[in-house]
């Protein structure tokens, strides 16, 4: 209420008590963020994925140093593939080696997340700025990017890798460059899409009209407009990095030793199924289970973002 209006209503014999009441029962607008925040938080589902994840992340990070005193790659030779001893704090077992299987998840579990992380957020800075220029200025433009993609989708991924493989150092970093030079593609067709749909609105005529450039309009307003449906893609995409990254650590071109990974826990695993169940269950629990739950959050942030939806 401007000054004014205060002085008119006082003139009427309103006490400011009572003026003061009525702002601060007087509904408050809501932005579609905080709006969206609300949505997601009456979805049951997707919050309790999320607590879940903080849990595994906190288990993963914290785990080795809080909850027990056994080393990465200590060997202990009396305890060659044997099952969990809660006694003496083998909680998970130990693998084929002797060494603590519950260390060894949890570390996995780090390499696991961090490629993840990473590689999806290569894809996502590749990803939107070239899916964003394609949509946008279309035309001659859209044609060259888009063509490119079809080829780079027509190279198989597993070539692709070993030839990241061979030209460069065997390490963690090509793991996560081999993933998110790859997984940036769909995230580039996603957000051309939307840049399509988008460049024909009027705030963006408007734009156009005050005399902005198109690197300015694609910064200021294209961009920022696209975030909805990025945020879901993303926590869709983490799931699915992390699976790549598993099944090349699976097939023995991921992680390698005295560094771990789920996927290289479940190689190992597999191959020791009938006689250790031990070493594929517990690091195929903690991979399933963080697959569900950043699905599921992926899910409620659709519905929570979707304006369809409000």
């Amino acid at each position: 209420m401007t000054e004014a209006n205060r002085e008119a209503v006082s003139d009427a014999g309103l006490h400011p008590d009572l003026i003061r009441a009525a702002e601060e029962r007087r509904p408050r607008g809501r932005s579609l963020w905080q709006d969206a925040l609300r949505r997601l938080g009456r979805n049951h589902a997707a919050m309790a994925s999320l607590v879940m994840l903080v849990v595994i992340t906190f288990l993963c990070f914290a785990g080795p140093h809080l909850l027990t005193d056994h080393p990465l790659d200590r060997v202990y030779w009396d305890r060659v593939a044997k099952g969990p001893d809660f006694e003496r704090g083998h909680w998970f077992g130990t693998d084929g080696n002797g060494r603590d299987l519950f260390v060894r998840t949890l570390y996995g579990g780090q390499i696991s997340l961090m490629v993840g992380l990473a590689a999806t957020l290569v894809s996502l800075v590749i990803g939107v700025l070239y899916g964003a220029t394609a949509g946008y200025f279309g035309g001659r433009i859209d044609n060259v990017l888009m063509r490119i993609v079809d080829i780079l989708y027509a190279v198989p991924f597993i070539f692709f890798v070993i030839l990241l493989f061979v030209f460069f150092d065997r390490n963690l970093l090509m793991v996560f460059v081999a993933i998110g030079a790859v997984v940036w593609l769909d995230m580039a067709r996603i957000v051309r899409g939307q840049a399509i749909a988008l460049r024909g609105k009027e705030f963006i005529e408007a734009a156009r009209s005050l005399g902005l450039s198109g690197g300015a309009i694609l910064v200021r307003h294209i961009i920022p407009n696209l975030l909805s449906p990025v945020v879901v893609f993303v926590t869709l995409t983490v799931p699915q990095v992390i699976l790549f990254e598993s099944f090349l650590s699976f097939i023995g071109l991921g992680v390698q030793e005295p560094m771990t990974s789920w996927g290289v826990l479940i190689s190992e695993g597999a191959r020791r199924m009938q006689q250790a169940w031990w070493m594929l269950a517990f690091p195929a629990a903690f991979l399933a289970v963080t697959l569900f739950c950043f699905n599921y959050l992926g899910d409620g942030l659709r519905d929570a973002l979707d304006p369809k939806d409000r």
